[in-house]
């Protein structure tokens, strides 16, 4: 079931954000994998940050949508985040990297929504305390 996303000054559905991570992926530069990944970031102020994977030919220097969009935000001055949209080209639902979850979880928070979409316009939903189970984060560097 889709649900409404509440910020601070106004409600998006799931849907629509979804949409706009697709929007998204038509900015992605994937020169070797030819896999188009966009994400659309909801900030708790109601502004939207989306991001594109951007490939480079030493792999390791690539960027993921989700981080693009993340690093905007941030850039932006926003430190709280509601849901994150993310969209590709593939038949089913694309998780974000566990590179990305690392850092979703440490910039957005755990109970963060995390929207998948696959090709076919379909949504699913989770949580990313579900993605990322048994995280490391800050408190373990105390």
């Amino acid at each position: 079931m889709e649900k409404n996303i509440l910020t601070n000054n106004h409600i998006m559905t799931q849907r629509q954000l979804a949409e706009l991570a697709v929007q998204a992926k038509s900015k992605a530069l994937p020169t070797y994998s030819k896999f188009h990944v966009g994400a659309a970031l909801l900030a708790e102020s109601g502004k939207v940050y989306q991001g594109a994977n951007i490939e480079n030919s030493s792999y390791s220097l690539t960027i993921c949508a989700e981080r693009t969009a993340v690093f905007q935000a941030i850039l932006d001055g926003e430190r709280k985040f509601k849901a994150i949209a993310i969209a590709s080209d593939a038949d089913d639902f694309c998780p974000p990297c566990g590179a990305c979850r690392q850092v979703l979880f440490e910039l957005c928070g755990k109970e963060i929504d995390v929207v998948m979409t696959n090709k076919n316009g379909e949504i699913k939903s989770m949580k990313l305390s579900e993605l990322l189970p048994f995280s490391f984060g800050e408190e373990h560097l105390r």
